[in-house]
C-alpha cells in the first residue's frame, strides 16, 4: 500500500511524464508508449473523480457526448496540444497548441472545482 501523498499524486505524475515524453522523445515506439502512459494517468484520474463526486445523480445534466468520452475531453485537448507542438513546430502550430492546452487546462480546473462539494454537517459527523 502506498502512502497517501504518493497515492494522490500518481495520476498527475503519469500525465506529466506521458505528456512530456510525447513532446521530447523522437522514436515512434516511445511516443506510442508515452500516449499509453498519459491516457492511463487520465483513466486513473477519471476513476477517482467519479468516485469522489458528492453531488446527487438526479441533479446531473446529461449531455450528448457519452460519459466515457466526456471524462477524457480535457486530456484529449491537452494531448492534442502536445502532438501538434511536437509534429507542427511552426508559428501557427505553437499558437494552436497553446490554445488547446489552455482550454484543456480550463476544463480540467473547472471539473476539479466541481468535485469539492460541501457535505452536510450530519453526514460529515458520521464519516
Amino acid at each position: 500500500m502506498l502512502i497517501k501523498p504518493i497515492y494522490e499524486i500518481l495520476p498527475l505524475t503519469y500525465i506529466i511524464v506521458g505528456g512530456g515524453s510525447v513532446v521530447f522523445l523522437q522514436e515512434p515506439y516511445a511516443i506510442i508508449a508515452s500516449l499509453l502512459v498519459f491516457f492511463y494517468g487520465a483513466h486513473i484520474w477519471n476513476q477517482r473523480s467519479k468516485n469522489r463526486r458528492t453531488d446527487k445523480k438526479r441533479k446531473r445534466v446529461d449531455g450528448f457526448i457519452p460519459e466515457s468520452l466526456y471524462g477524457y475531453t480535457p486530456f484529449i485537448y491537452i494531448m492534442s496540444a502536445g502532438l501538434i507542438f511536437r509534429f507542427l513546430p511552426k508559428d501557427s502550430g505553437v499558437l494552436i497548441a497553446a490554445c488547446l492546452l489552455a482550454y484543456g487546462a480550463y476544463i480540467l480546473i473547472r471539473r476539479i472545482s466541481y468535485r469539492h462539494h460541501k457535505l452536510p454537517p450530519a453526514f460529515r459527523a458520521k464519516y
